[in-house]
Formats: structure tokens, sequence, C-alpha cells
């Protein structure tokens, strides 16, 4: 089941509040904020009124809260290629 991926990248300060009870609908608070939706008519409907605001795209699998924070993470630190003694004795 595909779902729409819906990400505010602009900030409702502003506009009226029909377009921003339509942020609210969607469950969007804060800028960069990303929520999941199933693709139906309605939520179509509500992203067309809003489109100047969000990022969307389409996904096949709606990703969790902690699945996002996983992809959102660096990589835990740095990783040594060749150790120093190694790079050393070449040099010599």
């Amino acid at each position: 089941m595909p779902f729409f991926k819906i990400t505010l990248i602009r900030s409702a300060i502003g506009l009226p509040k029909k377009t921003t009870g339509v942020l609210k609908a969607l469950g969007l608070r804060k800028r960069m904020a990303t929520v999941f939706h199933p693709v139906s008519p309605q939520v179509a409907g509500q992203i067309l009124a809003i489109k100047e605001l969000v990022a969307v795209s389409e996904v096949e699998q709606a990703l969790t809260k902690s699945e996002m924070r996983t992809n959102r993470r660096p990589d835990p630190g740095y990783y040594i290629e060749t150790p120093a003694t190694e790079a050393l004795e070449a040099r010599i």
C-alpha cells in the first residue's frame, strides 16, 4: 500500500487559518517535520491546499519514528583505512 511522505518545508506564520488548519489536520506542526499518510483522494486534496509549503513524495512503506531517527543519525565515528605503523613502513 503506497503512502504519501509529506515534509513541511516552509512555515505557516502569517497564513490564513484555513491553511494552518490543514497543516494541523495532516499532523504537521514544525518545519522539517515528516508524516506519512496513505494515498487517498482526501489526503491529496489537503496536499493541494498547501502545496507551496510542503514537499511530497510517494513511498511504498511508511517509516516509524525510530526508523526515521536511525536514518538521520550519522555514522558513529571515523574508520581507519590503514594503521599508522603500516603507513610509516611503506614510506621507508
